[in-house]
């Protein structure tokens, strides 16, 4: 196997390819416009919200014949000429988190993790991820580590809103939890550097997009090697790594306004 690059604070970063015959599902989902704005506090019993479809079930990140993730989670989005809206449900029984600063490498905590590539060509995306103290990291990265990609850390979502809820009590083992909620507006001007096409996106335009989630057992909190952790996503690329973006699902925009 070839020998993996080693990013500054990342540690070794993952190049693991899919075997030999893997055919990713790739994903679809319809993206649909909110007639007003979101109040991005957590709170996902919006009326927008409630009318947007859920994404299918996550399944294992090696693919979908593999056991099932031991959690649930519950993504939509919905858009407007401002912002693109996630909102995340996660099932958990012990919610927990450590890391409090803006791009530490919250992997290392449990998290809900965004991926972005308005081009679709495989380069140049970005990356959000999330814990449950509501701490980011979002980094922009030119291609995938398999082909000697490389990331920067100092891209930032500018204007980027967003909050997190916990259902139970955070950081505390001694009782049982229902879970958290994530819900992020990235701003259409973060965005657009990224694609010499529509953003805000029009009618039709599709993007590759993922999304995934970092569960970790609390005895291996600070762990470095990612196989210590579950991952389970929305589009499974079929190896432990998130960035094939080629295996991503795809999303299409409608200017359809949800619930209509």
């Amino acid at each position: 196997m070839a020998e993996r690059p080693v990013f500054p604070g990342l540690g070794e970063l993952p190049i693991e390819q899919p075997p030999q015959g893997y055919s990713p599902p790739h994903r679809h989902y319809t993206c649909y416009m909110t007639g007003s704005p979101i109040t991005i506090d957590g709170v996902l019993d919006k009326a927008p919200w409630l009318a947007a479809p859920r994404m299918e079930a996550f399944v294992d990140i090696l693919g979908p014949d593999v056991n099932p993730p031991e959690f649930d989670t519950r993504v939509k989005m919905l858009w407007d000429r401002d912002f693109l809206y996630v909102s995340a449900d996660l099932d958990e029984h012990d919610v927990w988190g450590t890391l409090t600063a803006r791009d530490s490498l919250i992997f290392r905590d449990t998290d809900f993790e965004v991926f972005i590539d308005p081009d679709r060509d495989g380069r140049n995306y970005v990356e959000l991820e999330i814990n449950a103290l509501n701490t980011i990291f979002d980094v922009f990265i030119d291609k995938p580590f398999s082909d000697g990609g490389t990331v920067d850390i100092g891209f930032d979502f500018d204007g980027i809103l967003h909050a997190v809820r916990i259902d139970g009590s955070l950081n505390w083992p001694h009782d049982t939890d229902r879970g958290w909620t994530v819900e992020v507006a990235f701003p259409w001007e973060s965005i657009a550097g990224l694609t010499e096409g529509n953003c805000p996106p029009q009618d039709g335009d599709v993007w590759s997009m993922n999304f995934g989630r970092v569960h970790w057992d609390r005895t291996k909190v600070g762990g470095h090697h990612l196989e210590d952790c579950g991952m389970s996503v929305w589009s499974p690329p079929g190896a432990f790594n998130m960035h094939i973006p080629g295996n991503w699902g795809t999303v299409t925009f409608s200017e359809t306004i949800v619930g209509d």
